[in-house]
């Protein structure tokens, strides 16, 4: 993140949420500085998970066939482009 523009949050969180995520950062061996980039990284990771549950949900009248066979095509198209 050292190049990278930054925004400051001001977060609210419980105790417990606080404690359990402080203990998780010393037991990876992570000082204090590192809960900005824990907490960064796990809205990335939720707003990628809530990303697929969005292509899975436009994609699920499709039978598994017919989508692979989309996802073939697409790879092929890339591949030659």
């Amino acid at each position: 993140m050292a190049s990278r523009e930054t925004t400051r949050w001001t977060l609210t969180v419980s105790k417990d949420t606080d404690s359990a995520v402080r203990a998780l950062l010393e037991e990876t061996e992570r000082q204090g500085t590192d809960l900005s980039a824990f907490v960064e990284e796990a809205v990335r990771w939720h707003l990628f998970d809530r990303t697929l549950a969005e292509v899975r949900g436009r994609f699920s009248d499709l039978e598994p066939e017919a989508l692979q066979d989309l996802i073939d095509e697409t790879i092929a198209s890339v591949r030659a482009a």
